[in-house]
């Protein structure tokens, strides 16, 4: 297996939910949202490094919910910025060192907000991009969950994303030079490493993002059917 690095995002706050709390701390099936997100992420290899990017007024509550549900994972805290595209900088910021010194081979950056993707789906994700330079998840959507009719077929696009450490963090670097800022960690790739195709690896139907109050009732029936596994 790859020498992996994990991010998982968790700075974000709780608009869209409704709720004056980033949703990653609300609990779901007894166990907060991102302590999932994290489980998940750490199931998936043998050894790897999981970042986590807070808000830097979560970090008293990140450590006792760490503490308290990933007892046995080491977790690293790491604080993020005002967009995911900072986010994203400072995390491979904190990992620099180790991927120039080619510790690390591929970054996964994770929603913390998706606490269903199974560990499986982390280790496709860091063999593809092993492989191809970079892999993501896409699901088809299904045709009557849009308005429009497409002549070609839809996808969403789901997270863990991951690419090639040192490719990844010059992209970054030099998105920082330019003042550039991607829509997603797809996007910086594309602007400055064109030659890396993406490889589209299936996706998960469950692996739900929890953005509004009905998708916890998504979530707790997914983690029944689990028993309450992954």
């Amino acid at each position: 297996m790859e020498r992996t690095a994990v991010v998982v995002l968790a700075a974000g706050s709780g608009s869209r939910f409704g709720h004056s709390t980033n949703k990653v701390w609300l609990p779901l099936s007894g166990r907060r949202i991102i302590s999932r997100s994290l489980a998940n992420a750490a199931k998936a290899f043998k050894k790897a490094r999981v970042v986590l990017v807070i808000h830097p007024d979560d970090e008293v509550m990140a450590k006792e919910v760490i503490a308290r549900e990933v007892p046995n994972q080491k977790i690293e805290i790491v604080y993020g910025g005002q967009t995911r595209h900072e986010s994203e900088f400072q995390a491979l910021m904190h990992l620099r060192s180790a991927i120039e010194d080619n510790e690390i081979d591929v970054v996964l950056i994770h929603d913390g907000a998706r606490p269903l993707a199974t560990p499986n789906l982390f280790k496709e994700i860091s063999t593809n991009a092993a492989t191809y330079g970079g892999a993501i998840p896409t699901i088809k959507v299904d045709a009557a969950e849009i308005d429009e009719v497409y002549e070609i077929p839809v996808v969403r696009v789901q997270t863990p994303q991951g690419f090639i450490a040192k490719e990844l963090l010059t992209a970054y670097l030099n998105a920082a030079k330019d003042s550039f800022t991607g829509t997603d960690t797809g996007a910086c790739i594309e602007r400055y490493f064109p030659s890396i195709k993406t490889h589209a690896v299936p996706g998960e139907p469950t692996n739900i993002k929890i953005t509004y109050p009905q998708d916890l009732a998504i979530a707790e029936h997914v983690l029944a059917k689990r028993g309450y596994k992954d």
